[in-house]
Protein backbone atom coordinates (compact mmCIF):
# COMPACT_ATOMS: atom_id res chain seq x y z
CA UNK A 1 0.00 0.00 0.00
CA UNK A 2 1.30 3.43 -0.42
CA UNK A 3 1.64 6.34 2.67
CA UNK A 4 -1.90 7.28 0.73
CA UNK A 5 -3.48 4.34 0.61
CA UNK A 6 -2.86 4.33 4.20
CA UNK A 7 -3.61 7.45 4.92
CA UNK A 8 -7.30 6.98 3.25
CA UNK A 9 -7.76 3.53 5.46
CA UNK A 10 -7.29 5.43 8.61
CA UNK A 11 -9.49 8.21 7.73
CA UNK A 12 -12.38 5.55 6.46
CA UNK A 13 -11.73 3.95 9.55
CA UNK A 14 -11.72 6.84 12.20
CA UNK A 15 -14.64 7.88 11.05
CA UNK A 16 -16.80 5.13 10.99
CA UNK A 17 -15.65 4.56 14.85
CA UNK A 18 -16.29 8.46 15.39
CA UNK A 19 -19.82 8.42 13.90
CA UNK A 20 -20.72 5.50 16.21
CA UNK A 21 -18.79 7.87 19.11
CA UNK A 22 -21.00 10.66 18.15
CA UNK A 23 -24.21 8.49 17.89
CA UNK A 24 -23.73 7.10 21.33
CA UNK A 25 -23.04 10.32 22.85
CA UNK A 26 -25.77 12.48 21.73
CA UNK A 27 -28.21 10.10 20.50
CA UNK A 28 -28.19 7.15 22.71
CA UNK A 29 -26.44 9.52 25.50
CA UNK A 30 -24.50 6.31 27.23
CA UNK A 31 -21.29 6.78 28.74
CA UNK A 32 -18.82 5.02 30.34
CA UNK A 33 -17.36 6.67 34.11
CA UNK A 34 -13.59 6.38 33.85
CA UNK A 35 -14.50 8.34 30.50
CA UNK A 36 -16.35 10.75 31.46
CA UNK A 37 -13.90 11.46 34.58
CA UNK A 38 -11.00 12.00 31.98
CA UNK A 39 -12.76 14.82 30.34
CA UNK A 40 -14.03 16.47 33.61
CA UNK A 41 -10.32 16.39 34.56
CA UNK A 42 -9.46 18.03 31.13
CA UNK A 43 -12.27 20.43 31.66
CA UNK A 44 -10.29 21.45 34.85
CA UNK A 45 -7.54 21.84 33.44
CA UNK A 46 -8.46 24.37 31.23
CA UNK A 47 -11.76 25.76 32.95
CA UNK A 48 -12.59 25.06 36.15
CA UNK A 49 -12.27 28.37 38.68
CA UNK A 50 -8.46 27.48 39.58
CA UNK A 51 -7.21 26.29 36.16
CA UNK A 52 -3.48 24.56 36.20
CA UNK A 53 -2.28 21.65 35.08
CA UNK A 54 -1.97 19.66 38.05
CA UNK A 55 -5.96 19.97 38.05
CA UNK A 56 -5.62 16.93 35.91
CA UNK A 57 -5.07 14.74 38.88
CA UNK A 58 -3.37 11.67 39.28
CA UNK A 59 -5.35 8.86 40.23
CA UNK A 60 -5.63 8.27 36.26
CA UNK A 61 -2.70 7.97 34.20
CA UNK A 62 -2.70 11.51 32.38
CA UNK A 63 -2.38 10.72 28.73
CA UNK A 64 -6.15 10.46 27.53
CA UNK A 65 -7.12 13.48 29.14
CA UNK A 66 -3.82 15.56 27.74
CA UNK A 67 -5.06 14.44 24.46
CA UNK A 68 -8.46 16.15 25.21
CA UNK A 69 -6.43 19.56 26.34
CA UNK A 70 -7.02 20.70 22.52
CA UNK A 71 -10.47 19.54 21.91
CA UNK A 72 -11.71 20.39 25.38
CA UNK A 73 -10.08 24.23 24.55
CA UNK A 74 -13.43 24.33 21.82
CA UNK A 75 -15.69 23.41 23.99
CA UNK A 76 -16.80 27.18 24.47
CA UNK A 77 -17.58 27.43 21.26
CA UNK A 78 -18.45 23.64 20.94
CA UNK A 79 -20.14 23.00 24.43
CA UNK A 80 -20.85 19.71 23.46
CA UNK A 81 -17.01 18.56 23.40
CA UNK A 82 -17.62 18.37 26.96
CA UNK A 83 -20.94 18.06 27.77
CA UNK A 84 -21.51 15.21 25.73
CA UNK A 85 -17.97 13.99 25.86
CA UNK A 86 -17.24 14.22 22.24
CA UNK A 87 -13.74 15.10 23.04
CA UNK A 88 -13.53 11.38 24.43
CA UNK A 89 -14.82 9.79 21.17
CA UNK A 90 -12.49 11.71 19.24
CA UNK A 91 -9.69 10.71 21.12
CA UNK A 92 -10.50 6.86 21.29
CA UNK A 93 -11.68 6.62 17.62
CA UNK A 94 -8.37 7.60 16.11
CA UNK A 95 -6.15 5.96 18.29
CA UNK A 96 -8.33 2.29 17.54
CA UNK A 97 -8.49 3.10 14.07
CA UNK A 98 -3.93 3.58 14.46
CA UNK A 99 -4.08 0.16 15.79
CA UNK A 100 -5.87 -0.96 12.61
CA UNK A 101 -3.24 0.68 10.26
CA UNK A 102 -0.18 -0.48 12.75
CA UNK A 103 -2.32 -3.87 12.19
CA UNK A 104 -2.44 -4.06 9.17
CA UNK A 105 1.25 -2.64 8.85
CA UNK A 106 2.13 -6.05 10.35
CA UNK A 107 0.72 -7.98 7.42
CA UNK A 108 2.12 -5.23 5.15
CA UNK A 109 6.10 -5.63 6.71
CA UNK A 110 5.67 -9.53 5.96
CA UNK A 111 4.33 -9.12 2.56
CA UNK A 112 1.36 -11.40 3.77
CA UNK A 113 -1.16 -12.00 0.87
CA UNK A 114 -4.18 -9.84 1.06
CA UNK A 115 -6.87 -12.90 0.89
CA UNK A 116 -5.05 -13.06 4.42
CA UNK A 117 -4.35 -9.93 5.47
CA UNK A 118 -7.79 -8.28 4.50
CA UNK A 119 -10.07 -10.46 6.23
CA UNK A 120 -7.66 -10.80 9.35
CA UNK A 121 -7.36 -6.89 10.23
CA UNK A 122 -11.21 -6.31 8.83
CA UNK A 123 -12.12 -8.86 11.47
CA UNK A 124 -10.20 -7.09 14.31
CA UNK A 125 -11.50 -3.51 13.70
CA UNK A 126 -15.32 -4.75 13.21
CA UNK A 127 -15.34 -6.85 16.74
CA UNK A 128 -17.43 -5.81 18.76
CA UNK A 129 -15.10 -4.63 21.79
CA UNK A 130 -13.24 -3.13 19.56
CA UNK A 131 -15.88 -1.06 17.79
CA UNK A 132 -16.87 -0.37 21.41
CA UNK A 133 -14.06 0.81 22.49
CA UNK A 134 -13.31 3.07 19.76
CA UNK A 135 -16.68 4.77 20.12
CA UNK A 136 -16.92 5.44 24.28
CA UNK A 137 -13.67 7.47 25.48
CA UNK A 138 -12.13 5.18 27.38
CA UNK A 139 -8.54 4.76 27.65
CA UNK A 140 -8.58 0.98 25.97
CA UNK A 141 -8.05 2.61 22.51
CA UNK A 142 -4.85 4.46 22.93
CA UNK A 143 -3.24 1.34 25.01
CA UNK A 144 -4.14 -1.42 22.56
CA UNK A 145 -2.49 1.66 19.59
CA UNK A 146 0.74 1.58 21.68
CA UNK A 147 0.87 -2.09 22.09
CA UNK A 148 0.54 -2.89 18.45
CA UNK A 149 2.55 -0.10 17.59
CA UNK A 150 5.15 -1.76 20.52
CA UNK A 151 4.74 -4.79 19.11
CA UNK A 152 5.24 -4.11 15.50
CA UNK A 153 8.67 -2.16 15.96
CA UNK A 154 9.75 -5.12 18.33
CA UNK A 155 8.92 -7.77 15.61
CA UNK A 156 10.89 -5.55 13.16
CA UNK A 157 13.98 -5.31 15.19
CA UNK A 158 14.45 -8.97 16.30
CA UNK A 159 15.06 -9.34 12.18
CA UNK A 160 16.96 -6.60 11.57
CA UNK A 161 18.66 -5.65 15.10
CA UNK A 162 17.73 -1.75 14.19
CA UNK A 163 18.85 -0.04 16.51
CA UNK A 164 15.58 2.94 15.70
CA UNK A 165 12.59 0.06 15.91
CA UNK A 166 14.15 -0.86 19.26
CA UNK A 167 14.02 3.17 20.60
CA UNK A 168 11.16 2.94 18.86
CA UNK A 169 9.47 0.46 20.73
CA UNK A 170 10.44 1.86 23.88
CA UNK A 171 8.69 5.11 23.17
CA UNK A 172 5.53 2.99 22.50
CA UNK A 173 5.48 0.97 25.90
CA UNK A 174 6.42 4.51 27.70
CA UNK A 175 3.44 6.08 26.66
CA UNK A 176 1.38 2.69 26.98
CA UNK A 177 2.61 3.38 30.56
CA UNK A 178 1.18 6.54 30.87
CA UNK A 179 -2.42 5.35 29.45
CA UNK A 180 -2.80 2.45 31.44
CA UNK A 181 -0.55 1.59 34.60
CA UNK A 182 -0.29 -2.39 33.49
CA UNK A 183 1.86 -1.06 30.73
CA UNK A 184 4.10 -1.40 33.04
CA UNK A 185 4.24 -5.31 32.88
CA UNK A 186 4.81 -5.17 28.76
CA UNK A 187 7.98 -2.98 29.20
CA UNK A 188 9.12 -5.12 31.71
CA UNK A 189 8.71 -8.22 29.90
CA UNK A 190 9.77 -6.71 26.68
CA UNK A 191 13.14 -5.49 28.31
CA UNK A 192 13.62 -9.33 29.85
CA UNK A 193 13.03 -10.89 26.25
CA UNK A 194 15.13 -8.04 24.52
CA UNK A 195 18.07 -8.97 27.00
CA UNK A 196 18.49 -12.92 26.46
CA UNK A 197 18.05 -12.09 22.55
CA UNK A 198 20.43 -9.58 22.51
CA UNK A 199 23.02 -11.80 24.66
CA UNK A 200 22.28 -14.91 22.77
CA UNK A 201 22.81 -13.61 19.00
CA UNK A 202 25.78 -11.10 19.81
CA UNK A 203 29.73 -11.71 20.04
CA UNK A 204 30.70 -13.63 23.39
CA UNK A 205 33.00 -10.50 24.29
CA UNK A 206 29.95 -8.17 24.00
CA UNK A 207 26.93 -10.51 24.85
CA UNK A 208 26.55 -8.63 28.49
CA UNK A 209 27.34 -4.72 27.35
CA UNK A 210 24.78 -5.41 24.42
CA UNK A 211 22.24 -6.94 25.92
CA UNK A 212 22.47 -4.00 29.09
CA UNK A 213 22.48 -1.57 26.35
CA UNK A 214 19.70 -3.06 24.29
CA UNK A 215 17.45 -3.44 27.21
CA UNK A 216 17.82 0.06 28.75
CA UNK A 217 16.81 1.42 25.69
CA UNK A 218 13.60 -0.19 25.36
CA UNK A 219 13.16 0.41 29.00
CA UNK A 220 14.09 3.34 29.83
CA UNK A 221 11.19 5.62 28.22
CA UNK A 222 9.23 3.52 30.60
CA UNK A 223 11.18 4.15 33.60
CA UNK A 224 11.23 7.74 33.26
CA UNK A 225 7.37 7.77 32.64
CA UNK A 226 6.82 5.75 35.63
CA UNK A 227 9.78 7.60 38.16
CA UNK A 228 8.42 11.01 36.69
CA UNK A 229 5.12 11.04 36.86
CA UNK A 230 5.39 9.50 40.28
CA UNK A 231 7.68 12.16 41.37
CA UNK A 232 5.14 15.21 40.07
CA UNK A 233 2.77 13.33 42.34
CA UNK A 234 4.65 13.32 45.49
CA UNK A 235 5.70 17.12 44.49
CA UNK A 236 1.99 17.74 44.30
CA UNK A 237 -0.04 15.42 46.92
CA UNK A 238 2.73 13.94 49.01
CA UNK A 239 2.18 10.77 47.58
CA UNK A 240 4.19 8.85 45.07
CA UNK A 241 1.59 6.48 44.44
CA UNK A 242 -2.04 8.86 44.63
CA UNK A 243 -3.67 6.42 42.12
CA UNK A 244 -3.13 3.16 44.87
CA UNK A 245 -3.01 5.31 48.97
CA UNK A 246 -5.34 8.47 48.16
CA UNK A 247 -8.81 8.56 49.79
CA UNK A 248 -9.73 8.06 46.08
CA UNK A 249 -7.36 5.52 44.63
CA UNK A 250 -7.65 1.94 43.20
CA UNK A 251 -7.17 0.28 46.81
CA UNK A 252 -10.08 2.48 48.29
CA UNK A 253 -12.35 1.89 45.38
CA UNK A 254 -11.89 -1.95 45.89
CA UNK A 255 -12.82 -1.61 49.73
CA UNK A 256 -15.63 1.09 48.94
CA UNK A 257 -17.05 -1.15 46.49
CA UNK A 258 -17.13 -4.54 48.20
CA UNK A 259 -14.28 -6.14 47.13
CA UNK A 260 -13.28 -7.60 43.36
CA UNK A 261 -16.08 -10.00 43.30
CA UNK A 262 -13.28 -12.78 42.70
CA UNK A 263 -14.41 -15.33 45.56
CA UNK A 264 -10.94 -17.05 45.48
CA UNK A 265 -8.00 -17.53 43.05
CA UNK A 266 -9.45 -20.77 41.78
CA UNK A 267 -12.75 -19.20 40.70
CA UNK A 268 -11.03 -16.07 40.04
CA UNK A 269 -9.02 -17.85 37.24
CA UNK A 270 -11.74 -19.89 35.82
CA UNK A 271 -13.31 -16.51 35.63
CA UNK A 272 -10.27 -14.95 33.44
CA UNK A 273 -10.23 -17.85 31.67
CA UNK A 274 -14.06 -17.61 30.40
CA UNK A 275 -13.30 -13.80 29.67
CA UNK A 276 -10.20 -14.66 27.30
CA UNK A 277 -12.05 -16.95 25.80
CA UNK A 278 -15.38 -14.51 25.03
CA UNK A 279 -12.85 -11.94 23.06
CA UNK A 280 -10.94 -15.03 21.43
CA UNK A 281 -12.45 -18.53 21.60
CA UNK A 282 -9.25 -19.75 19.29
CA UNK A 283 -6.49 -18.06 20.21
CA UNK A 284 -5.49 -20.54 22.23
CA UNK A 285 -5.49 -23.18 19.65
CA UNK A 286 -3.92 -21.45 17.06
CA UNK A 287 -1.11 -20.33 19.36
CA UNK A 288 -0.13 -23.70 19.90
CA UNK A 289 -0.60 -23.70 15.84
CA UNK A 290 1.84 -21.01 14.99
CA UNK A 291 4.04 -21.75 18.07
CA UNK A 292 4.70 -25.35 17.11
CA UNK A 293 4.90 -24.91 13.16
CA UNK A 294 7.16 -21.77 13.67
CA UNK A 295 9.59 -23.82 15.86
CA UNK A 296 10.12 -26.64 13.50
CA UNK A 297 10.34 -23.66 11.07
CA UNK A 298 13.28 -22.55 13.22
CA UNK A 299 11.65 -19.27 13.06
CA UNK A 300 10.78 -18.80 16.45
CA UNK A 301 11.37 -14.27 16.34
CA UNK A 302 8.10 -13.19 15.32
CA UNK A 303 6.30 -14.51 18.16
CA UNK A 304 9.29 -13.54 20.78
CA UNK A 305 7.85 -9.66 20.44
CA UNK A 306 4.28 -9.56 20.65
CA UNK A 307 3.63 -12.75 23.49
CA UNK A 308 6.08 -11.61 25.87
CA UNK A 309 4.52 -7.69 25.27
CA UNK A 310 0.78 -8.41 25.42
CA UNK A 311 0.54 -11.45 27.15
CA UNK A 312 2.14 -9.85 30.04
CA UNK A 313 -0.40 -7.57 30.29
CA UNK A 314 -2.77 -10.14 29.93
CA UNK A 315 -0.84 -12.29 32.56
CA UNK A 316 -0.72 -9.44 34.87
CA UNK A 317 -4.27 -8.58 35.13
CA UNK A 318 -5.28 -12.48 35.34
CA UNK A 319 -2.65 -12.24 38.22
CA UNK A 320 -4.33 -9.28 39.98
CA UNK A 321 -7.94 -10.62 39.88
CA UNK A 322 -6.80 -13.37 41.44
CA UNK A 323 -5.59 -11.52 44.44
CA UNK A 324 -8.11 -9.19 44.73
CA UNK A 325 -6.22 -6.03 43.57
CA UNK A 326 -8.46 -5.30 40.36
CA UNK A 327 -12.59 -5.90 39.09
CA UNK A 328 -12.82 -8.33 36.50
CA UNK A 329 -14.04 -6.37 34.02
CA UNK A 330 -14.33 -7.79 30.09
CA UNK A 331 -12.22 -4.80 28.96
CA UNK A 332 -9.53 -5.65 30.97
CA UNK A 333 -8.46 -8.56 28.84
CA UNK A 334 -9.46 -6.60 25.46
CA UNK A 335 -5.63 -7.05 25.21
CA UNK A 336 -5.85 -10.73 23.63
CA UNK A 337 -7.89 -9.31 20.62
CA UNK A 338 -4.90 -7.48 19.99
CA UNK A 339 -2.74 -10.62 20.45
CA UNK A 340 -5.03 -13.56 18.78
CA UNK A 341 -5.08 -10.50 16.07
CA UNK A 342 -0.77 -11.01 15.77
CA UNK A 343 -0.55 -14.31 16.26
CA UNK A 344 -2.84 -14.95 13.13
CA UNK A 345 -0.83 -12.58 10.53
CA UNK A 346 2.28 -14.65 11.39
CA UNK A 347 0.77 -17.79 11.09
CA UNK A 348 2.27 -17.59 7.56
CA UNK A 349 5.75 -17.38 6.33
CA UNK A 350 6.64 -13.84 5.23
CA UNK A 351 6.93 -13.29 1.72
CA UNK A 352 9.20 -9.90 1.85
CA UNK A 353 12.17 -8.70 3.42
CA UNK A 354 11.67 -6.92 6.86
CA UNK A 355 11.79 -3.05 6.18
CA UNK A 356 14.60 -1.22 8.12
CA UNK A 357 16.45 2.05 7.96
CA UNK A 358 20.08 0.50 9.14
CA UNK A 359 20.32 -2.97 9.61
CA UNK A 360 22.55 -3.85 12.71
CA UNK A 361 25.53 -6.19 13.44
CA UNK A 362 23.23 -9.80 14.69
CA UNK A 363 19.96 -9.21 12.22
CA UNK A 364 18.28 -12.19 11.30
CA UNK A 365 16.66 -11.84 8.38
CA UNK A 366 13.93 -14.29 7.39
CA UNK A 367 14.13 -16.49 4.52
CA UNK A 368 11.67 -15.96 1.68
CA UNK A 369 9.11 -17.96 0.98
CA UNK A 370 7.68 -17.45 -2.45
CA UNK A 371 5.91 -20.69 -3.77
CA UNK A 372 2.84 -21.18 -1.44
CA UNK A 373 2.66 -24.89 -0.56
CA UNK A 374 -0.89 -26.87 0.86
CA UNK A 375 0.70 -26.17 4.53
CA UNK A 376 1.10 -22.55 4.57
CA UNK A 377 -2.14 -22.12 2.58
CA UNK A 378 -4.09 -24.50 5.83
CA UNK A 379 -2.42 -22.27 8.27
CA UNK A 380 -3.52 -19.19 6.83
CA UNK A 381 -7.46 -20.18 6.18
CA UNK A 382 -6.62 -21.44 10.05
CA UNK A 383 -5.98 -17.76 11.04
CA UNK A 384 -8.68 -16.50 9.47
CA UNK A 385 -11.30 -18.80 10.54
CA UNK A 386 -10.01 -17.95 13.96
CA UNK A 387 -10.52 -14.15 13.73
CA UNK A 388 -13.92 -14.76 12.12
CA UNK A 389 -15.40 -16.69 15.00
CA UNK A 390 -14.47 -14.79 17.23
CA UNK A 391 -16.83 -11.77 15.89
CA UNK A 392 -20.12 -13.75 17.14
CA UNK A 393 -18.70 -15.13 19.77
CA UNK A 394 -17.59 -11.82 21.24
CA UNK A 395 -20.90 -10.10 20.28
CA UNK A 396 -22.43 -13.62 22.21
CA UNK A 397 -20.25 -13.02 25.35
CA UNK A 398 -21.03 -8.89 25.56
CA UNK A 399 -24.69 -9.83 26.63
CA UNK A 400 -23.90 -11.62 29.85
CA UNK A 401 -24.44 -9.69 32.40
CA UNK A 402 -22.05 -11.62 34.58
CA UNK A 403 -19.10 -11.89 32.07
CA UNK A 404 -19.56 -8.32 30.34
CA UNK A 405 -21.41 -6.07 33.13
CA UNK A 406 -20.42 -3.31 31.72
CA UNK A 407 -21.36 -3.88 28.13
CA UNK A 408 -24.37 -5.95 28.37
CA UNK A 409 -26.54 -3.16 27.87
CA UNK A 410 -25.54 -2.63 24.28
CA UNK A 411 -27.75 -5.49 22.97
CA UNK A 412 -30.87 -2.50 23.99
CA UNK A 413 -28.90 -0.11 21.61
CA UNK A 414 -28.96 -2.24 18.49
CA UNK A 415 -32.19 -4.60 19.72
CA UNK A 416 -34.22 -2.30 21.93
CA UNK A 417 -37.21 -3.85 23.55
CA UNK A 418 -38.62 -0.79 25.28
CA UNK A 419 -42.01 -2.55 25.77
CA UNK A 420 -40.15 -5.87 27.57
CA UNK A 421 -40.74 -6.69 31.21
CA UNK A 422 -37.79 -9.12 30.96
CA UNK A 423 -35.73 -8.08 34.18
CA UNK A 424 -32.34 -8.52 32.18
CA UNK A 425 -33.97 -5.57 29.72
CA UNK A 426 -34.81 -3.66 32.56
CA UNK A 427 -31.63 -4.01 33.85
CA UNK A 428 -29.86 -3.10 30.43
CA UNK A 429 -32.13 0.14 29.86
CA UNK A 430 -31.42 1.15 33.37
CA UNK A 431 -27.64 1.17 32.83
CA UNK A 432 -28.23 2.69 29.47
CA UNK A 433 -29.95 5.88 31.73
CA UNK A 434 -26.87 6.00 33.78
CA UNK A 435 -25.71 9.61 34.35
CA UNK A 436 -28.81 10.60 32.70
CA UNK A 437 -29.57 12.07 36.50
CA UNK A 438 -26.32 13.86 36.44
CA UNK A 439 -27.03 15.32 33.49
CA UNK A 440 -30.46 16.66 34.23
CA UNK A 441 -29.03 17.87 37.64
CA UNK A 442 -25.92 19.82 35.93
CA UNK A 443 -28.85 21.81 33.52
CA UNK A 444 -30.55 22.26 36.41
CA UNK A 445 -27.29 24.32 38.02
CA UNK A 446 -26.87 25.82 34.98
CA UNK A 447 -30.72 27.28 34.45
CA UNK A 448 -29.34 29.15 37.82
CA UNK A 449 -28.21 32.31 37.98
CA UNK A 450 -25.33 31.37 40.47
CA UNK A 451 -22.12 33.27 40.73
CA UNK A 452 -18.88 31.48 40.47
CA UNK A 453 -17.38 29.05 43.16
CA UNK A 454 -20.61 28.85 44.65
CA UNK A 455 -21.61 25.18 43.94
CA UNK A 456 -19.43 22.96 46.70
CA UNK A 457 -19.43 19.18 45.46
CA UNK A 458 -16.54 16.37 45.38
CA UNK A 459 -15.60 14.45 42.33
CA UNK A 460 -16.12 11.56 43.44
CA UNK A 461 -19.17 10.97 41.97
CA UNK A 462 -19.65 14.82 40.68
CA UNK A 463 -17.66 14.96 37.63
CA UNK A 464 -20.23 13.31 35.66
CA UNK A 465 -22.26 16.57 37.11
CA UNK A 466 -19.57 19.20 36.52
CA UNK A 467 -18.33 17.68 32.62
CA UNK A 468 -21.74 18.01 32.10
CA UNK A 469 -22.04 20.95 32.91
CA UNK A 470 -21.84 24.95 30.79
CA UNK A 471 -20.66 26.63 33.77
CA UNK A 472 -17.44 25.05 35.18
CA UNK A 473 -16.43 27.91 37.12
CA UNK A 474 -19.21 27.72 39.34
CA UNK A 475 -17.81 24.68 40.83
CA UNK A 476 -15.94 24.12 43.84
CA UNK A 477 -14.08 20.94 43.27
CA UNK A 478 -11.05 18.79 45.06
CA UNK A 479 -8.06 20.15 42.52
CA UNK A 480 -9.31 23.95 43.71
CA UNK A 481 -5.96 25.30 46.23
CA UNK A 482 -8.73 26.73 48.46
CA UNK A 483 -10.67 23.59 48.27
CA UNK A 484 -10.43 22.36 51.80
CA UNK A 485 -10.73 26.09 53.14
CA UNK A 486 -14.16 26.07 51.62
CA UNK A 487 -15.81 22.33 52.46
CA UNK A 488 -15.14 23.72 56.87
CA UNK A 489 -16.27 27.00 56.00
CA UNK A 490 -18.46 26.86 53.12
CA UNK A 491 -20.85 30.28 53.44
CA UNK A 492 -17.89 32.07 54.22
CA UNK A 493 -16.29 31.68 51.32
CA UNK A 494 -19.32 32.52 49.21
CA UNK A 495 -20.78 28.64 48.76
CA UNK A 496 -24.52 28.65 48.19
CA UNK A 497 -25.27 25.19 47.27
CA UNK A 498 -24.13 21.67 48.15
CA UNK A 499 -24.39 18.15 46.32
CA UNK A 500 -24.54 15.58 48.97
CA UNK A 501 -24.90 11.97 48.18
CA UNK A 502 -25.20 8.83 50.53
CA UNK A 503 -22.57 7.78 53.18
CA UNK A 504 -22.52 4.34 51.82
CA UNK A 505 -19.91 2.58 49.46
CA UNK A 506 -17.33 5.00 47.43
CA UNK A 507 -20.03 7.90 48.85
CA UNK A 508 -17.80 7.32 52.11
CA UNK A 509 -14.76 9.02 50.91
CA UNK A 510 -16.36 12.01 49.95
CA UNK A 511 -14.90 15.02 51.01
CA UNK A 512 -17.65 16.66 52.30
CA UNK A 513 -19.17 13.90 54.04
CA UNK A 514 -15.99 13.30 55.52
CA UNK A 515 -16.21 16.78 56.88
CA UNK A 516 -19.90 16.79 57.34
CA UNK A 517 -21.28 13.06 58.39
CA UNK A 518 -25.06 13.64 58.39
CA UNK A 519 -24.89 16.38 55.22
CA UNK A 520 -26.78 13.86 53.08
CA UNK A 521 -29.33 12.94 55.79
CA UNK A 522 -30.13 16.32 57.01
CA UNK A 523 -27.82 18.92 55.99
CA UNK A 524 -24.77 18.59 58.43
CA UNK A 525 -26.15 22.09 60.81
CA UNK A 526 -25.42 23.75 57.46
CA UNK A 527 -27.91 23.42 54.80
CA UNK A 528 -31.19 23.22 54.17
CA UNK A 529 -33.18 20.74 51.45
CA UNK A 530 -33.77 22.66 48.08
CA UNK A 531 -33.51 19.76 45.79
CA UNK A 532 -33.76 15.78 45.96
CA UNK A 533 -32.43 13.63 42.79
CA UNK A 534 -33.28 9.73 42.79
CA UNK A 535 -30.44 7.71 40.65
CA UNK A 536 -31.89 6.55 37.25
CA UNK A 537 -28.61 4.87 36.50
CA UNK A 538 -27.11 1.67 38.08
CA UNK A 539 -24.10 1.75 40.56
CA UNK A 540 -24.72 5.83 40.97
CA UNK A 541 -26.04 7.42 44.13
CA UNK A 542 -29.31 9.16 44.83
CA UNK A 543 -28.74 13.17 44.62
CA UNK A 544 -29.47 15.88 47.36
CA UNK A 545 -28.67 19.66 46.89
CA UNK A 546 -28.58 21.77 49.67
CA UNK A 547 -28.53 25.58 50.52
CA UNK A 548 -26.01 27.36 52.61
CA UNK A 549 -27.94 28.58 55.23
CA UNK A 550 -26.39 32.34 55.94
CA UNK A 551 -25.83 30.57 60.37
CA UNK A 552 -23.27 28.45 58.74
CA UNK A 553 -20.84 30.96 58.43
CA UNK A 554 -18.65 30.68 61.34
CA UNK A 555 -15.79 32.97 62.48
CA UNK A 556 -11.97 31.67 62.37
CA UNK A 557 -12.41 31.20 66.49
CA UNK A 558 -15.93 29.96 65.70
CA UNK A 559 -14.04 27.32 63.52
CA UNK A 560 -11.16 26.41 65.50
CA UNK A 561 -13.72 25.46 68.66
CA UNK A 562 -15.74 23.71 66.69
CA UNK A 563 -12.94 21.41 65.39
CA UNK A 564 -11.51 20.52 68.65
CA UNK A 565 -15.21 19.99 69.84
CA UNK A 566 -15.59 17.26 67.26
CA UNK A 567 -11.82 15.89 67.89
CA UNK A 568 -12.88 15.56 71.78
CA UNK A 569 -15.90 13.83 70.79
CA UNK A 570 -13.88 11.38 68.76
CA UNK A 571 -11.55 10.88 71.88
CA UNK A 572 -14.24 10.10 74.20
CA UNK A 573 -16.13 7.36 71.30
CA UNK A 574 -12.70 5.99 71.28
CA UNK A 575 -12.47 5.93 75.57
CA UNK A 576 -15.87 4.30 75.55
CA UNK A 577 -15.30 1.71 72.84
Amino acid sequence: MTRRQIIALFVVVWIIYLTLGVYLATDVRFFMGDSLSRVQSAQSVLFSRDPHVSAIGFIFTPLTAIIQLPLTALSPIFPAMTTSAISAAVMSSAFMAGSVIQLSGIGRDRGIERRILIPVTICYAINPMIVFYAANGMSEAPYLFFLAWGARRGMRWIDTDDVHELVTAGMALGFAYLTRYDGAAASLATGIVVAVVSYRRSPRATRVTRAILDMGLVALPSAVAFLGWALTSWLITGEFFAQVASQYGNASILELSGGSGSANAFQALKFSIVEVLILAPLFPLLLAIVWNVRRRWGRMGPLLAPVPLIGGVLFFQIWSYARGTTFGFLRFYITVVLLATITALIAVPARRSTPFRRKGANARMPDMVVARTKGHFALGVAAVIAMVVAVPVTAWGMTSTKYAPQEFALQQVVFPDPDSTDQKVLDAQRTLRSFSTERSLAQYLDSLDLPQGSVLCDTVYGFAVIAQSRHPKRFVIPSDEDFDETVNNPAAHGVRLMLAVPVTGRGASDALNIRYPTLYENGGGIGVLMLEAPNQGVDLPDWRVYRVTPAAELTESEQLKTDQAEASGDSDDDATG
